[in-house]
């Protein structure tokens, strides 16, 4: 049982050192399993579903001032991309920008570049500015590859829990299934929603810099929260529970990254 463990553990460690990359601007090591392309081609498939179940809006401005600011962003990337020798990361992307009908204050990036802005965003948005804080942070998610972090992470953990359940020797299925329950709340508490907190700070910290090397000012970004966080009235689960940070600490961070976001202002 302990050799069998002692083989996991050495197959794990040699993976996760030969999983490592780099988020751009932040410099922090990422662990990233899952083969780039294979994500996009998901995500592609997903989003072609997606759209054939909802309805693009009819709201023309509404469509240009998405689709407007989404390729002013995206450009701007691909320029510190290219500038950097880093083209490769967005190599396959095809990027798409498009608004589509509901009520949800929310938007989101696929991997491969595949943007979806939902109308009720854009009230909160108001203006190209404000949407660009929107549309920075999105795109920074998936130029810093955290969907391939979320499910590396994953798989990782499954693979360490199987170790250790091995290691402890559980001798009955009772037994098993109390502690996959304890090991599955302690990595969600424990690595799972912190990390996921950190890729939302971090996204936060890449969306400045993008908007701001395309032209839109970053310290838009702390009334468009203060607007967000008075349109969901405190109807929020506490952070350590939740996928994201709380908005005062979403804030206080941004005020933090906005000296350096500001480096990249040039209106």
């Amino acid at each position: 049982m302990i050799h069998k463990f002692n083989q996991i553990v050495i197959w794990l460690a040699v993976l996760l050192l030969a999983a490592c990359a780099t988020v751009p601007i932040t410099g922090r090591s990422q662990l990233v399993l899952m083969p780039e392309s294979q994500l996009e081609a998901m995500a592609y498939q997903e989003y072609r579903q997606f759209l054939s179940k909802h309805r693009l809006s009819s709201d023309v401005r509404g469509q240009e001032m998405v689709k407007r600011v989404g390729r002013k962003i995206a450009r701007a990337v691909e320029r510190y991309l290219a500038q950097r020798g880093m083209s490769d990361l967005i190599a396959d992307y095809h990027w798409e920008f498009n608004l589509v009908q509901g009520k949800e204050v929310n938007a989101w990036c696929m991997p491969g570049g595949k943007v979806v802005v939902y109308e009720g965003l854009l009230p909160v948005a108001q203006d190209d500015t404000g949407l660009a804080v929107v549309l920075g942070h999105e795109i920074a998610h998936a130029i810093a590859r955290h969907a391939n972090e979320r499910m590396s992470q994953q798989l990782a953990l499954q693979v360490g829990g199987s170790a250790i359940s091995a290691a402890l020797g559980a001798s009955s299925p009772a037994a098993n299934m109390v502690f996959r329950d304890l090991y599955g709340l302690g990595a969600n508490l424990g690595v799972l929603l912190p990390y996921s907190r950190m890729q939302e700070t971090e996204a936060d910290h890449l969306g400045l810099i993008f908007m701001a090397m395309a032209g839109y000012d970053p310290r838009a970004a702390i009334p468009f929260w203060e607007r967000m966080m008075r349109q969901k009235n405190g109807a929020s689960p506490p952070e350590l529970l939740s996928t994201h940070p709380s908005d005062q600490t979403r804030i206080q961070k941004i005020r933090e990254f906005l000296p350096e976001a500001l480096k990249y202002y040039h209106p």
